[in-house]
């Protein structure tokens, strides 16, 4: 009989994995281990380094906590805990499972979760995978990465995106753990939203990535990767707010907290320095200070040229935005319903396409004020255009690609926010009251919310089962899209306008712009 350190008989499912066995719990009909290290500690010597095997273990080892978040901003971590776990096992996976045996194989999701590349953790409760493993019957599996600094930072002497290199080595542990768990190891499609979903367009454009999942589905994915110039000025700032150079033998011995607090600081002072605006240009602007960083080597080009250029063509792509993007953005920084005219026309000089972007717009869109003009052109920067891209540059290297937006309005709040980022995840996931979400969707939930959950839960499952979520695919005559809303509606892309505005605009690694006039100012805080 297996015992726990106490000495008390373990119950629960097991499963045996290459590192040792594992016991876990059942909840609500589905098995489920938490806090499993897919990698070793990325301290000490291995700080700053490339994900490490983790070590193995003897006897049965309990899975009922998850592991700590990575370092980050205390403050946006509620909801993320430890649970008792050692504080340096960032780098665990997390696994649901409706039938832990070797001979289910069962489709596996594996979720990337957001944050701007500087808060998450796999343990908020918006993330819990019970929900979609049971009502789908797919295996899911959860898991942390590197943050900020300690993951995307351009530090001379370690390898770039070390963030992205702990997402390889995570979907590595899948391919070799899953099928003990029930899962299918050649059918599995990595999902994420916002910075998660920046990570999985990264994925599909890494040779490191490759073969390691099947399908992929793109969630409101923000357009933001850095040139290495670029990278390396904001990992200098970083460092100079320590009085040390952006070096591995500077910052190897730097208590993680504290390159935290550098680098909220930087991002929350750029506004505030006209030098790093004119050189930063519009991350600046948004105060982004880390994103993926296109290394030539870890991630050689951004995800459009590598998909246009026929990269991962063999992987299927699920790809949508929400219709009001950036308005939850504008209740965080005081602006919603409050822009000024001369803040609409700084936003649309900054983010609008050049030459003539402004003028575009105002005659897109003749009827829009100051605020649906300023929400517009964030929007289509920050999420839906890149969004668009991506699928639509897949469609052209030769892949097969499907379109979404949601529209529904959430309700909570008295749906001032609109169908706002962020909103699919709880319908994703099926968890409408727990966390963040809860605001959201408002108290109930709904009945609206749960019908509209499941549809889109079923077509998320139906999509890593099949590569078939229910509507046609993305081809560039039709536009074929799914509108998700009260009545959900196949239609042509219903973001034409914008897409017109747009469709002549490189999507590029963001450069280092140098001592250049500092554009219009149209700051607002907020990352993807």
């Amino acid at each position: 009989m297996a015992l726990s350190a106490s000495g008390r008989p373990l119950t629960g499912p097991e499963v045996r994995t290459a590192n040792g066995a594992l016991r876990g719990t059942v909840e609500s009909g589905v098995a489920v281990f938490r806090g499993i290290p897919y990698a070793a500690p990325p301290v000490g010597s291995r700080r700053f380094a490339a994900p490490q095997p983790a070590a193995r273990w003897d006897g049965v080892r309990p899975a009922t906590a998850y592991g700590p978040p990575p370092p980050q901003t205390d403050v946006l971590t509620e909801g993320a805990t430890d649970d008792g776990a050692a504080d340096d096992d960032w780098l665990t996976v997390n696994v649901w499972s409706p039938e832990p045996d070797p001979a289910a194989r069962r489709p596996v999701m594996v979720w990337i979760y957001g944050g701007g590349y500087v808060v998450g953790a796999s343990s908020r409760p918006e993330y819990d995978g019970g929900r979609l493993a049971h009502d789908g019957g797919v295996v899911v599996v959860t898991f942390n990465y590197r943050l900020g600094a300690e993951g995307f930072a351009h530090i001379e002497g370690a390898p770039a995106n070390r963030g992205l290199l702990d997402q390889v080595a995570a979907l590595e542990w899948v391919r070799d753990s899953i099928t003990a768990f029930g899962g299918d190891p050649d059918r599995v499609t990595v999902f994420g939203e916002s910075a998660g979903a920046g990570c999985v367009a990264a994925l599909l454009a890494m040779p490191r990535a490759a073969g390691l999942f099947r399908r992929a589905v793109v969630q409101s994915m923000p357009g933001t990767y850095f040139s290495p110039p670029l990278a390396t000025d904001i990992a200098a700032a970083c460092a100079g707010e320590l009085g040390l150079r952006p070096t591995v033998d500077d910052l190897a011995a730097v208590d993680p907290a504290l390159f935290v607090l550098a680098g909220d600081t930087v991002a929350g002072s750029v506004a505030d320095l006209p030098d790093r605006v004119a050189r930063w240009g519009r991350p600046a602007l948004r105060s982004i200070v880390f994103a993926p960083v296109v290394d030539g080597d870890v991630l050689p080009t951004t995800p459009w040229q590598a998909l246009a250029a026929g990269t991962s063509r063999d992987v299927d792509l699920l790809a949508g935005h929400t219709r009001d993007e950036h308005r939850l953005f504008g209740l965080m920084s005081g602006l919603l319903g409050q822009v000024t005219p001369e803040q609409a026309q700084a936003a649309l000089q900054d983010f609008a396409p050049a030459p003539d972007g402004d003028r575009r717009y105002r005659a897109a869109y003749p009827d829009a004020g100051p605020d649906a003009l300023y929400e517009l052109v964030h929007s289509d920067w920050l999420f839906r255009m890149p969004t668009l891209r991506l699928a639509e540059d897949h469609v052209a290297g030769g892949g097969r690609a499907h379109l979404y937006e949601l529209t529904w309005t959430a309700p909570g709040m008295g749906g001032m926010l609109g169908a706002c980022h962020g909103l699919d995840v709880p319908l994703v996931l099926g968890n409408l009251t727990s966390g963040q979400p809860a605001l959201l969707i408002g108290d109930g939930p709904p009945a609206g919310a749960i019908e509209l959950s499941a549809r889109m839960r079923a077509a998320w499952t139906a999509f890593a089962a099949a590569g078939e979520p229910g509507w046609p695919a993305y081809e560039p005559a039709g536009r074929s899209t799914q509108v998700f809303d009260t009545l959900s509606v196949v239609t042509t892309y219903p973001e034409e306008r914008s897409r017109v505005i747009w469709q002549d605009e490189s999507f590029l690694a963001l450069p280092l712009q140098g001592a250049t006039p500092a554009p219009a100012r149209s700051v607002l805080p907020g990352n993807p």
